[in-house]
């Protein structure tokens, strides 16, 4: 699984929060996706990798801007993370 951090500029409140979500899900098939106005931030999970091209156009549509992006490998962490 991938882990996809995404800054983003222009988000101020929850409804922000929600666009950015609903573009990302219409865009691509992700198994989480949370974004925080406080954090400026969009936090992506999924089992493929995203093209980073796409993933900037379909956030840029939304009106937002994709300041910078990190991706990394994600291990689930927790009481049903231990590979059982």
């Amino acid at each position: 699984m991938n882990k996809i951090t995404v800054k983003i500029d222009g988000m101020m409140c929850g409804m922000c929060e929600s666009h950015i979500n609903d573009a990302i899900r219409r865009a691509f098939p992700v198994k989480k996706v949370t974004s925080s106005h406080t954090k400026g931030e969009t936090v992506i999970l999924t089992e493929k990798p995203i093209d980073e091209t796409v993933l900037r156009a379909a956030i840029d549509a939304t009106g937002y801007k994709v300041l910078s992006m990190e991706s990394e490998p994600y291990e689930k962490k927790g009481l049903f993370g231990l590979g059982r």
